[in-house]
Formats: C-alpha cells, sequence, structure tokens
C-alpha cells in the first residue's frame, strides 16, 4: 500500500512539474536567445527577429511528425511572411548533411538552422519533437506545442493571427 502511495505521488508531482513547467513558457517568459548557423552557411540570432512574430519548429530527419507537419509550416511561411512572421525550423540531427538533404526532401521554404549539439533544444526544454514555439514581437514566448498531429496547423494559424494582431 506505501508503495502505491509512493508511486501516486510522484505521477502527481510529475504532473503537476509538467503543468507549472508549461505555465512559465506560455506564461509570456522571455524566449531563450540563441545564434545558431543556417543550412545556407549565415548565423541567425533569434533576438534579431524582435519586431516580428516568430514560429520557431524543432525538427529532425528521424521524426515521423515533423515530415507530416512541414508542408504545413510551408503554407503558414508563405502566407504569412509579409505580415511579419517569421519561420524558423530548428534540425536538431548531428550530421548537417542529413539536415540539408531532409530539408531538401520536404521542400522547406524558411531559414532551418542546424542544432546538432541541441544546445538550443535543451534551453526550451522539448520534450518531444517535433516541437514549435510561437513568439511575439516583444521576444516573449506565447505558446509552446509539443508533438504533432493532424489539425494543429490550424491551432498555429489561430494564434499567429493574434500575436500579429497585437
Amino acid at each position: 500500500m506505501q508503495r502505491l502511495a509512493i508511486i501516486a505521488l510522484t505521477a502527481l508531482a510529475a504532473l503537476l512539474y509538467g503543468q507549472v513547467q508549461a505555465a512559465a513558457v506560455t506564461a509570456q517568459a522571455p524566449a531563450p536567445d540563441f545564434t545558431l548557423r543556417s543550412l545556407e552557411g549565415r548565423n541567425l540570432r533569434l533576438a534579431e527577429q524582435r519586431g516580428n512574430v516568430v514560429l520557431v519548429n524543432f525538427w529532425a530527419s528521424w521524426c515521423g511528425p515533423c515530415k507530416v507537419e512541414m508542408p504545413h509550416l510551408n503554407k503558414l511561411h508563405d502566407k504569412y511572411r509579409a505580415a511579419g512572421v517569421t519561420l524558423l525550423g530548428v534540425n536538431v540531427d548531428e550530421d548537417v548533411r542529413t539536415a540539408q538533404s531532409a530539408a531538401a526532401k520536404l521542400a522547406v521554404r524558411f531559414p532551418v538552422l542546424h542544432d546538432a549539439d541541441k544546445l538550443v533544444s535543451k534551453r526550451y526544454d522539448l520534450q518531444s519533437m517535433p516541437a514549435t514555439v510561437l513568439i511575439d514581437r516583444d521576444g516573449r514566448v506565447r505558446y509552446l506545442h509539443r508533438g504533432y498531429r493532424d489539425g494543429m496547423e490550424a491551432d498555429y494559424e489561430r494564434q499567429i493571427r493574434e500575436l500579429v494582431k497585437e
């Protein structure tokens, strides 16, 4: 009985910890800044995007849901870039050639940055792939989506429109 109580308390603590983490991330906390090299060889710094709404999508070549999500992200990029929305892909494959090949196969039309050592991914406390972070014009994390399932792009679009209007 005591063992069951410990298991239940551990599960409750994990649940509460997850809720507190999610609340902290979505409570307009400043987005952790980073500088990463793009697959084209240029460095890009998140702080330089201040003034734009930024959608950062963390993905990998081995991630099936990432491959399903990418065409939807391309459409969002095409639709909202003129409205001051920047989409950034952050690839976490260890080998940059793998990242380049995957981005080419998926016909990614927005900048893809390479995070081989996963330091940026760790700063955002991602627990699944893909993960999508929406950042407002003031550089605050407003939404964090862990994982992907069909239809989530409608949530992204609604949230982008909300942030663009602010």
